[in-house]
């Protein structure tokens, strides 16, 4: 068994790309290091991604961990669990979401540039669910992930620029 209790073989399938793939960028006035441990603060991401509350619910955050991470909207609640995969610290994380309805994996890349600033990178590529209707209303919902993830984004930096994150 593998990540929340599926067969291993469910989470090989799950770790590989999806078709649904957003991707949001920030410069934050910060270095890597300390922006890589914000982003690793995995509690904290309750912080600056709207409607979401997230824990740790196995391990110690770092590879090998479980992440959840639930989103509420009045009674919609989506649950995203994720195994950390790979750290990299203070450049990469990578994880793999292989929960029942969002499945796939992501990376979040710190890259150091000058003056002692990071361009953060979110990527992910998630598996489409429900099929063909999936396929047909990603091109609809894609522009909300995108425009949503880049605002949380810009909050993070915000917070870490300020000195409250992490």
């Amino acid at each position: 068994m593998t990540g929340a209790g599926r067969p291993a073989d469910d989470f090989t399938e799950a770790s590989r790309r999806g078709a649904a793939e957003v991707t949001a960028t920030v410069i934050v006035e910060a270095p890597a290091d300390r922006v890589f441990a914000a982003l690793t603060a995995w509690e904290r991401q309750s912080d600056w991604i709207p409607l979401t509350r997230v824990r740790v619910v196995e391990g110690d955050g770092g590879e090998g961990s479980l992440v959840e991470a639930v989103t509420a909207l009045g009674p919609a609640v989506l649950r995203d669990e994720m195994r950390v995969v790979r750290v990299d610290a203070p450049y990469e994380v990578g994880v793999v979401h292989c929960g029942k309805l969002l499945r796939g994996p992501g990376v979040l890349r710190c890259t150091p540039m000058d003056r002692d600033r990071t361009q953060v990178v979110w990527h992910e590529w998630f598996h489409l669910p429900g099929g063909a209707a999936g396929w047909v209303a990603w091109p609809v919902l894609w522009p909300g992930s995108k425009f949503s993830l880049t605002q949380a984004l810009k909050k993070f930096a915000r917070l870490v620029e300020q000195g409250r994150l992490p």
